[in-house]
């Protein structure tokens, strides 16, 4: 599984609107609006490399109101969540 992570610049007025309709996307995971230099991150899980191009510029960049986006694909993904489900393997709750 290939994770990227969307820094997403919008039209202000529609930050919620435009949040919900990324939200609303199959790949998209998550969907945070932030404080800083850009309005919402968007977490997009696709099963290959190429589908992010159907995803970030194919989809979240032709929604109204998204002006920009900056894409960062993972290498890996570090998880605390992951790391207590590994060690409470065989253990009954």
């Amino acid at each position: 599984m290939i994770t990227a992570i969307v820094l997403i610049k919008t039209s202000v007025a529609r930050i919620p609107e435009i949040a919900e309709s990324i939200a609303a996307l199959d790949s998209v995971s998550e969907v945070f609006s932030v404080t800083g230099t850009y309005d919402l991150i968007a977490m997009v899980r696709v099963p290959k490399h190429d589908d992010l191009a159907d995803v970030i510029p194919g989809r979240i960049s032709k929604i109204e109101g998204v002006e920009a986006t900056d894409t960062h694909v993972a290498f890996r993904t570090y998880s605390q969540h992951d790391l207590e489900a590994a060690f409470a393997i065989g253990l009954d709750a």
